[in-house]
């Protein structure tokens, strides 16, 4: 099972890769991309937030 901070470094991880891929899109005009950025940034956002809730948990 991985550790709270494998998760949040995961999550920090995917919320930049969104917003790389949310901005090309947006320079590119490409909707989709732009709208697979913003839902990896969800995802990230979520992996961080499980990380914070099992470092509490293990605390």
């Amino acid at each position: 099972m991985e550790s709270g901070k494998d998760d949040k470094v995961k999550g920090v991880a995917n919320k930049a890769a969104g917003k790389v891929k949310e901005v090309a899109g947006k320079v590119t005009g490409s909707s989709k991309t732009e709208a697979k950025g913003k839902a990896q940034q969800v995802k990230g956002e979520l992996q961080k937030g499980k990380g914070d809730v099992k470092d509490k948990l293990t605390k």
